[in-house]
């Protein structure tokens, strides 16, 4: 039983309360979401341009809306939920959506420039921390081959005044431990932007 998939039902009831908009991906402040944006953006190198980029977990591909003002990046999206996947292709009928569970097949993805993961691993909800922390390892371990220069995602920060049981906060140590063993000593960590998370950017 995939008990992963409790993650993407909670993101298609936002969705169906909440419609196209930052409350429908479960981000209850707009201000904060655009601060996500831009620094998932600056994952990309300076100089880097045209590249390719992934937006897995693209849910309605807001993302690209806000690339589209700042930044010259091919954007493709990925989500494992049809009812993102139909609202994305509606509004960006010239990008590439793809609509796939990445952990059953990833061999079928191309490679990307750049791979973004937005909100992907900040809510665990039902799943506890083990069962979380393994979907997460195994998400990122199949995800990282499929980028070429570096992928970058946000968890929930372990240096709060209290945790909600249904995010996923991560200690930066345990994340370290993990990239450095199984994937790469390349990396960045971004906790500068004040919100109760922080971002990694995973470089090859």
């Amino acid at each position: 039983m995939k008990k992963y998939l409790e993650i993407v039902n909670h993101y298609e009831q936002c969705l169906k309360e909440h419609g196209d908009n930052h409350k429908g991906v479960d981000w209850p402040n707009l201000d904060d979401a655009l601060k996500r944006y831009r620094v998932m953006l600056e994952l990309i190198k300076p100089n880097d341009f045209a590249v390719t980029l992934l937006d897995v977990g693209c849910g309605t591909a807001m993302f690209n809306e806000y690339l589209q003002n700042n930044n010259q990046a091919i954007y493709s999206g990925l989500d494992i939920s049809n009812e993102f996947i139909k609202i994305s292709k509606q509004k960006f009928p010239q990008n590439t959506f793809y609509e796939m569970d990445i952990l059953d097949d990833p061999f079928i993805l191309p490679n990307f420039d750049y791979i973004v993961m937005n909100g992907v691993f900040t809510e665990k909800q039902n799943l506890s921390f083990e069962e979380m922390f393994s979907y997460f390892r195994n998400f990122v371990m199949r995800i990282f081959p499929k980028s070429n220069i570096g992928i970058a995602f946000n968890v929930m920060s372990k240096a709060v005044d209290w945790e909600r049981d249904d995010l996923f906060h991560l200690s930066a140590d345990e994340l370290i431990s993990f990239v450095t063993k199984e994937l790469s000593r390349n990396f960045i960590i971004r906790n500068d932007y004040g919100l109760y998370e922080y971002t990694m950017y995973l470089y090859h």
